[in-house]
Order: structure tokens, then C-alpha cells, then sequence
């Protein structure tokens, strides 16, 4: 008796394991995409609670300003002097296209944002998309 497989046999496993892959390869697909509008969402999140955290913990004016491929927070100095606090990758990085973007909020000493602070942005790749909602009083939602 010998052993081993005949070609049949070996083209039946490579056809159910094409068969497996062509089912799996669309989902895994939309859940890149989900991932990755999640994460662009999860960046203007936790840009925003920086930001107020820097003014509030250094008494200090802080701006963020917000661009598809670079946040920054910045800290008011004197009133022509700003210092870079922190500085990091944009929703881009992650592929995403995001509406609502460049965008500049202006933080006050006590982490409350000042003037025109409210907004809205959308982070789209494929089918999946988040909204992030920044209320007036820097309260941040993701729907």
C-alpha cells in the first residue's frame, strides 16, 4: 500500500481552500476598513482631551490645530510665542478620507475651548465611517 495523495484529492483541497479565501477576503477587507475609520476617529479624540489637559494642567492658552496628516497641541508662551507640546501623525495614516479638516481650536487656561469650537468630522474608507461630534463646550462623541 502506498501512501501519499492523488492529484484529484490535491485539487479538491486547493479548490476548498480557494473557496474559503474568496469568501474571507471581503470581510476582512470591510474590517480594515472599519479599523481604520475607528482609529482616524480615535486620533481627533484623544487630540482634543490633550489638548484641554495641557491647558489645564499648565494654566496656559493651548491650541490644537488639526490637519489630514498632522495634529498638533501648542501652548501659548506670550502673545507672540508659541511652544509645540506635542506633535503627531494626522487621520491620513490610517487612510482615511475626513471631512471638517484643517481646523484650529483655541483651549483656554481652564481646558474649556474658546470661541467658534464646535464641529463635526467624518472619517470614510470604503463602507465604514465614524463622526466624530465636538461639542461647544469640548465635549467629544463618535457615532
Amino acid at each position: 500500500m502506498r501512501r501519499g495523495t492523488t492529484l484529484l484529492e490535491l485539487v479538491i483541497a486547493l479548490m476548498v481552500v480557494g473557496l474559503a479565501l474568496a469568501l474571507a477576503v471581503p470581510a476582512l477587507g470591510a474590517l480594515r476598513d472599519r479599523l481604520s475609520a475607528d482609529g482616524a476617529s480615535a486620533l481627533l479624540v484623544s487630540a482634543h482631551a490633550r489638548a484641554r489637559m495641557i491647558a489645564a494642567v499648565e494654566g496656559r492658552v493651548a491650541l490644537l490645530s488639526l490637519w489630514a496628516d498632522l495634529i498638533v497641541v501648542e501652548v501659548v508662551e506670550s502673545p507672540a510665542d508659541t511652544v509645540t507640546r506635542w506633535k503627531g501623525p494626522g487621520p491620513a495614516s490610517h487612510h482615511v478620507s475626513m471631512t471638517g479638516l484643517p481646523r484650529r481650536i483655541v483651549f483656554g487656561a481652564n481646558g474649556i475651548p474658546l470661541g467658534f469650537a464646535n464641529g463635526t468630522y467624518v472619517a470614510t474608507r470604503g463602507g465604514a465611517r465614524r463622526q466624530v461630534v465636538v461639542s461647544r463646550y469640548g465635549r467629544v462623541r463618535v457615532f
